[in-house]
């Protein structure tokens, strides 16, 4: 009787389990459709049971599929901390990450605490800009890895999570209720006019109160009840909150959070940090991090 799972099969099947498809799957482990489709199958057969229900559109697990996926999300965790472990003295030099300033929080701060336990002889060299400058440096191979907030990715964009867009004011604030409405935006904020489209459809006046290049000029003026904003709801920070408005502002689009990996970026340190920003926005985040 075979004793032993096969870690490179159990991999696959854990990774098509929590994006949803084979396809996804393929493309976050880079390897080839069939060759995923394979090793779930051998998976199948060694174990004598049936994973995925192959019937219906898209993938759905099996009972047993279920109760499999929780054991190979511990065992893959214990053998990839186990090998980062024994390994890590052999990695160093530097990791270049890149991440839109609304969303270093909540996530990077505790996804930088686990990349230095894990790796402690390699630095992080982080920049936080906007989402175009970003996607020019990752062009020009001034970054390895790259978040964005976008809703038409570029190839090779590996979509994270899909995040609501929120309107947000100070603390029991009533700014919201102005007319015109004043808002404040930094100048190349992506979401600015997102807000201001969805103003002018509701027929609701408005003006640019605050314009700026500098993201704590607009939490100052919004905490200070000047203005309102909008951002992830996610990325909310302690001195501001989502506006409970009742409908009287209008709903505002989602937004996906994609990470990009420039083509020459390899190693073990790259493929941790990537692996520990899927965990952050999928909600599996080690408690290790905290």
């Amino acid at each position: 009787m075979i004793r032993n799972i096969d870690l490179t099969a159990l991999r696959s099947f854990v990774t098509v389990a929590e994006t949803g498809g084979v396809t996804r799957a393929a493309q976050q482990l880079h390897l080839t459709q069939s060759a995923v489709s394979m090793q779930i199958k051998r998976l199948e057969e060694m174990l004598q049971l049936p994973l995925l229900d192959r019937a219906g559109r898209g993938v759905t697990l099996t009972a047993h599929g279920e109760q499999l996926l929780g054991y190979g999300r511990r065992i893959l965790a214990v053998n990839d901390e186990a090998i980062t472990r024994m390994m890590h003295d052999a990695f160093e030099g530097e990791v270049r990450l890149g991440v839109p300033t609304d969303i270093v929080y909540p996530h990077i701060p505790r996804i930088l605490r686990q990349f230095d336990r894990e790796f402690p002889r390699v630095k992080i060299h982080l920049v936080s800009s906007y989402t175009r400058q970003l996607k020019d440096l990752i062009e020009s191979g001034d970054r390895d890895l790259i978040l964005t907030t976008e809703n038409h990715p570029s190839e090779g964009g590996e979509v994270l999570a899909d995040e609501p867009l929120v309107w947000v004011g100070a603390p029991g604030g009533s700014a919201w209720r102005s007319r015109p409405l004043r808002l404040a935006f930094e100048q190349q904020c992506l979401f600015r006019p997102w807000a201001q489209e969805a103003l002018d459809r509701a027929g609701i006046p408005w003006e640019m109160a605050v314009d700026t290049r500098a993201t704590r000029t607009v939490e100052a003026s919004v905490s200070a009840d000047l203005a309102v904003h909008a951002m992830l709801k996610v990325a909310t920070s302690p001195h501001l909150e989502p506006i409970q408005h009742g409908g009287v502002l209008p709903d505002l689009p989602s937004s996906k959070i994609v990470l990009y990996r420039a083509r020459k970026a390899q190693g073990a340190p790259v493929d941790g940090l990537a692996e520990m920003l899927r965990q952050a926005y999928s909600g599996r985040l080690s408690l290790a991090a905290e």
